[in-house]
């Protein structure tokens, strides 16, 4: 019998991007990222197909990263309008209510939209959006964190469960 191996972290997530330069400004020069790798890519991998892009990659302080491709080619069939959250959002970790107040700070002298506080028991997060529509959030865990989850995983087999169930109920009843 094989073991399934471990995956250790995130490495890197990675979205398609409008501009490099402007990525860069709000990635390092608002959310304070580093900016590690830029990899300008003269052919798309395994290729000679000319079809150059840039490759960015911002280290977060816990060294994963966040990626974008500058991809010219195919731009103009790619939307770059805000994202649902819902379908695609990056979840960064803030320590503190404290420090949350004070990206909330932050992204009011940037003029950067973002919601308020919304408090999801275990954690307690913002949201707002890059400059590409990527959906974002910075969160802080709660106080009983660890509590909370630990009875969230209790019970997560019986509440997926009981979702598919409700939701075959409702597809079964809109196509009736």
């Amino acid at each position: 019998m094989s073991t399934t191996p471990t995956l250790a972290a995130i490495h890197h997530m990675a979205f398609r991007c409008k501009d490099a330069e402007e990525t860069t400004r709000f990635y390092r020069d608002i959310l304070g990222l580093k900016l590690k790798v830029a990899l300008k890519v003269d052919d798309s991998p395994g290729t000679e197909d000319g079809r150059g892009f840039m490759h960015l990659f911002f280290e977060m302080g816990d060294g994963n990263f966040i990626a974008f491709f500058d991809d010219p080619t195919g731009v103009e069939n790619f939307d770059f309008k805000p994202m649902y959250g819902l379908d695609c959002h990056v979840a960064f970790a803030a320590a503190s209510k404290a420090e949350l107040d004070s990206w909330m700070a932050l992204f009011k002298a940037h003029d950067v939209p973002c919601s308020t506080p919304i408090n999801h028991d275990f954690v307690h997060s913002i949201y707002f959006w890059d400059p590409n529509g990527v959906a974002l959030e910075i969160t802080y865990k709660d106080e009983r964190y660890e509590e909370i989850l630990e009875h969230e995983e209790s019970i997560s087999l019986q509440q997926i469960s009981d979702w598919s169930a409700a939701k075959a109920r409702r597809q079964h009843v809109s196509t009736s």
